[in-house]
This record gives structure tokens, C-alpha cells and sequence, in this order.
């Protein structure tokens, strides 16, 4: 995007809006992250130590849901090239 035609206080606080929902959006992700893996994966509670099956669950858990983000973060950014070529070649 271009930002050429704002002055330089504006190009700051654009800045800074996106860099606000940049954190949001990876707190979120995180978040997410920690309570799907949390409900998958922890089952004992008697003790405050993790069993091995359970760090082992998480660490798949963790891997599984980062790879899938991963995945559709790479094909909204190709469905977003798509629409900016076809826009482009319309007018």
C-alpha cells in the first residue's frame, strides 16, 4: 500500500495502527493456540508436573496448529495477489 500521499505524522500513526493490530492479531493466534492445545492435551491434575504423553500431545498440538496457520496465512496472501492482479487488469 502507499502511504506517499500522507504526511509524515499520518504514515506514523498508520504505522503505529497496523503495528496495534499486528500484536492483537498474534495474542489472539497465541491464545488460541494455548487453550485448544490446554483442552487437547492436559488431563491429569494431580500432580503440577507434566507427564510425558502430555508434553508430547502439546508439542504436536503446537506444531499441528502453527503449520495450519501457517497454511492459510500463505493462501490469503495468494487469494490477495490473485484479486490485485485481476483488479489491475480490469481497468
Amino acid at each position: 500500500m502507499d502511504f506517499s500521499r500522507y504526511n509524515q505524522a499520518e504514515q506514523a500513526q498508520i504505522a503505529a495502527m497496523i503495528e496495534h493490530k499486528q500484536m492483537k492479531d498474534f495474542l489472539r493466534l497465541y491464545s488460541n493456540l494455548v487453550q485448544r492445545c490446554f483442552d487437547d492435551c492436559a488431563n491429569d491434575f494431580t500432580t503440577k508436573a507434566i507427564t510425558g504423553k502430555e508434553e508430547t500431545c502439546i508439542n504436536k498440538c503446537a506444531d499441528k496448529f502453527l503449520k495450519h496457520s501457517e497454511r492459510v496465512g500463505a493462501r490469503f496472501a495468494e487469494l490477495s495477489q490473485q484479486v490485485r492482479g485481476s483488479s489491475y487488469s480490469i481497468i
